[in-house]
């Protein structure tokens, strides 16, 4: 069996809501669980955040998931009916959508179903994604206030576009603009996702929607989960398949693009961008040997990376390799292959191994 292995840790994920609650005591947690768990795979994170009050998704197949597998919280679907023929399935799995635009309330008021469906209505208050204009917000709520299809109790909710930045003006903007739109209307507010709950404690609203810090990545540059009381929910690990003596001045992988600087010994692990392993991962990028920190060298392939084994003298084959996750932290590889952690766990194929643990 090919050995790279992504271990979900299950302990992590519970206690990582845990801090969720502690960083927003007021509110109730939506977790996000879109893209597979960020990844994760969405059953098993599902199971393990069961403590959670709600579950944020993408689409209504991650409901239909979530449903199989026993879910019984609040279900939202993010961004909600693409089309009419989805309001039949939105209430068989008793979903709440989120309307962000007045054609998906023209759906509504066309749609005849006694049952009502419990929506979200979403403002655009900067970054200008999805949502209606905040001088549209007293219209579109009262809009959908009088359909018989909705049920009357409608959450306000907003997205920032950059809460990473602890001291940005944009997101004090979006703030008091969302505040402003939603003076005087009724409903419950969520404003804030995990950078908004990490730095802006004054817009948690009466709902927080975490995502990447309850898999233990940080979004805040320079930043890891741990600086923030968050354990990481995935390793990624493998093994070394190889040990090669190579001489001073010889080239390493495709391209030839890393020339050895003394004779020396260069690993191989099992491990490639076919495994979801970032391929402009650059030279230099950490791992883990045995516990012991050792750099990428060469380019990433399909199915191997090379490694400088010097330094690690006892090095074996067979030693286990940690590419990300406990004891090094993936948004560390991420800055070293221009991306964010959130990307590196969303890749994750299908042919690695997922096991679980409860650490």
């Amino acid at each position: 069996m090919r050995a790279t292995c992504a271990t979900i840790h299950l302990g992590a994920l519970r206690e990582n809501l845990r801090r969720v609650r502690e960083l927003a005591p007021g509110a109730r947690v939506m977790a996000v669980v879109k893209a597979d768990g960020y990844g994760h795979g969405l059953e098993r994170v599902a199971r393990a955040l069961e403590g959670a009050d709600a579950f944020g998704v993408a689409a209504i197949a991650d409901g239909q998931r979530l449903r199989a597998a026993g879910a019984s919280q609040r279900i939202v679907v993010l961004s909600g009916p693409d089309e009419p023929g989805d309001l039949p399935e939105l209430r068989r799995l008793r979903l709440d959508a989120v309307i962000h635009h007045e054609s998906q309330i023209d759906m509504l008021a066309a749609d005849h179903d006694p049952r009502p469906l419990r929506v979200w209505l979403k403002l655009d208050t900067g970054m200008h994604r999805l949502g209606f204009p905040p001088e549209r917000a007293r219209a579109a709520f009262t809009r959908l206030r009088a359909l018989p299809s909705v049920d009357r109790d409608i959450a306000l909710m907003t997205h920032f576009a950059n809460s990473d930045v602890f001291d940005d003006a944009l997101t004090t903007h979006q703030i008091e603009r969302f505040e402003r739109a939603v003076s005087g209307l009724d409903g419950e507010r969520s404003l804030s996702n995990s950078a908004g709950i990490l730095g802006w404690p004054e817009a948690q609203g009466q709902w927080v929607r975490a995502g990447g810090a309850l898999y233990g990545i940080a979004v805040v540059t320079g930043k890891i989960g741990a600086d923030f009381g968050f354990r990481p929910a995935m390793t990624l690990s493998t093994r070394l398949i190889a040990i090669n003596r190579v001489r001073r001045g010889e080239r390493i992988g495709y391209a030839a693009t890393w020339e050895a600087p003394e004779d020396m010994n260069v690993g191989v692990a099992a491990i490639g961008y076919g495994d979801g392993y970032p391929r402009h991962a650059e030279p230099g990028t950490p791992v883990l040997i045995n516990g012991l920190r050792a750099n990428l060298i060469g380019r990433v392939s399909m199915d191997l990376v090379t490694l400088d084994l010097r330094g690690l003298p006892d090095a074996k084959i067979g030693d286990g390799v940690v590419l990300w996750g406990r004891g090094l932290a993936v948004e560390d590889i991420a800055a070293h292959a221009d991306t964010i952690g959130y990307e590196l766990t969303c890749g994750v194929t299908r042919r690695v191994r997922f096991v679980e643990d409860d650490n």
